[in-house]
């Protein structure tokens, strides 16, 4: 059986980091309140156009602006940017030592 990183609340209760895995991009709607409440660079804001290719979000060419998982190693595991969504398209899982 795999262990997994652990830490400790500051009240003493165990708890196990849960770090971002991926982002349902057909259910984000590209709202960015998981961007504004991550302050590690994880997440990042890409446009899309009618054919489906990426372009910056701020494109005039942009037909849906969703969020994507640009610096994954960079999360601490908080959870915050699920806890905002309101489409519950963010994935967690806690990594194994």
């Amino acid at each position: 059986m795999a262990e997994f990183l652990t830490g400790t609340t500051r009240g003493g209760q165990s708890w196990t980091p849960k770090f971002v895995q991926s982002i349902d991009q057909k259910q984000c709607i590209g709202c960015g309140r998981c961007f504004k409440v991550c302050g590690r660079g994880v997440l990042d804001m890409i446009g899309l156009t009618e054919d489906g290719d990426i372009v910056d979000a701020f494109d005039d060419e942009a037909e849906k602006k969703i969020m994507t998982v640009k610096e994954a190693a960079n999360c601490i595991g908080c959870e915050s940017c699920s806890k905002v969504c309101s489409k519950s398209c963010i994935a967690h899982a806690p990594v194994a030592a």
